[in-house]
């Protein structure tokens, strides 16, 4: 895009929050008693019996680093939220900042890759602007335009979310992470919600920091409270390239990806709650496809102790989309077309049993939040290929935990 648009754009964007900012002060008084403001730590450690040679647990983003603790977050938040119940416009605006070793799969290519390219990291997880808009429907349009966190799917980098400490393949190869763009949700009735978007890319933004030339986006719909309260659903349908010309050439601008992925939660009694999903991708410009299933069980066992069980089957068509990052940037690398040092099996179908626990006892004292999630995984081929532990081994055993402290 041309400097000269970019300058428009960003003019046009800070006479916008800046009208905004001043009408909300007015109507409310003092902006600064509207802002919630939060901060959040997580440390983990997944070990590997088997010590592979290369230091990795294959297949893994979050406690990638076998047998080593990670300082993987420390977040800090300020938002002030839109009170969709008013009929009237709202402005509001998310803030967060990441930094640790969660950062190396989730940086945005253009924004935060060069800030830091050892372990630990610093990202903004999403710095957008929020509107709700009473156009067309008695609940109106809500719009976030910026940095955003990619809304395809079940797991969210955000731990306290998400029932375990490691992700599900689907989770990993299968959605997207973050977006430089604009996302929409039209609330057609109470129930249901239609979403769309466009974006740069999957974890791409403008310039030097995107990947080929061409745009992305979702188009999906979301239904809540059916069954009588207990089930709700989401399908988000994307299609964009997302290939880097570096590596594929001129072609990467036009040969798409179709990510498809539906996912479902319903409430089987006041303490067992299912979860499943269900994804498809196909990528032209690799010539690959993949499909998956996951599942998850969730019973509250007491106030303060929660069970947890995820399955999945994943299968990598062509083996070109399960890749192990045996460096702290290859991630960024390989996301932009240059060299990087991976591993990549055979093609296979990955199946994988989480079983896990979390206890949130309450602490006090000004912390919101505090977690332990202990947890068990194995990992097998099966297809008999050999994806794991340096690519000697059909299967992989890992344990381990991550503790969160929120405040």
């Amino acid at each position: 895009m041309p400097a000269m648009m970019l300058s428009r754009h960003s003019v046009f964007t800070i006479v916008l929050m800046t009208a905004a900012l001043r009408a909300q002060v007015a109507r409310s008084g003092s902006l600064l008693d509207s802002i919630q403001w939060g901060a959040q730590i997580e440390g983990g450690i997944r070990g590997n019996p088997a010590r592979p040679a290369n230091g990795v647990n294959a297949a893994s983003f979050i406690g990638d680093r076998a047998n080593q603790a990670e300082l993987n977050q420390l977040t800090l938040t300020a938002i002030r939220p839109v009170d969709r119940s008013r009929a009237d416009y709202q402005w509001g605006f998310s803030l967060r900042l990441l930094y640790g070793a969660d950062a190396r799969y989730y940086n945005i290519a253009g924004v935060s890759d060069k800030i830091f390219t050892g372990r630990e990291q610093l990202m903004p997880v999403m710095a957008h602007i929020d509107a709700h808009l009473p156009w067309a429907t008695p609940r109106g349009l809500d719009m976030q335009a910026g940095i955003l966190t990619a809304p395809m799917g079940v797991e969210n980098l955000d731990p306290m979310t998400r029932p375990f400490y490691s992700l599900a393949y689907t989770t990993e190869y299968s959605t997207p992470f973050e977006h430089v763009g604009a996302m929409f949700q039209w609330h057609v009735t109470p129930r249901l919600d239609v979403q769309f978007g466009i974006d740069t890319g999957n974890q791409t933004s403008f310039g030097h920091g995107d990947n080929n030339r061409m745009p992305a986006g979702y188009f999906g719909m979301s239904m809540s409270a059916l069954a009588a309260g207990r089930l709700s659903f989401t399908y988000l349908s994307r299609v964009g390239s997302e290939n880097a010309v570096r590596a594929l050439g001129p072609r990467a601008d036009h040969a798409q990806r179709f990510w498809n992925d539906l996912n479902g939660s319903y409430k089987v009694t006041s303490r067992l709650t299912a979860t499943a999903e269900v994804n498809v991708l196909h990528d032209a410009g690799l010539r690959a496809d993949t499909w998956s299933v996951v599942g998850w069980l969730n019973h509250q066992t007491a106030r303060t102790v929660a069970l947890n069980l995820r399955a999945e089957i994943y299968r990598d068509n062509s083996g070109a989309i399960v890749t192990t990052f045996l460096r702290d940037a290859a991630y960024e690398r390989a996301l932009l077309g240059d060299p990087a040092i991976v591993q990549n099996a055979a093609p296979t179908t990955y199946g994988a049993l989480t079983l896990g626990a979390t206890w949130t006892p309450a602490i006090g004292h000004h912390v919101k939040t505090f977690a332990i999630r202990p947890e068990i995984r194995f990992d097998r081929s099966l297809n008999g290929t050999r994806p794991f532990n340096d690519l000697r081994q059909q299967s992989m055993f890992t344990f381990g935990s991550d503790v969160v402290l929120g405040f």
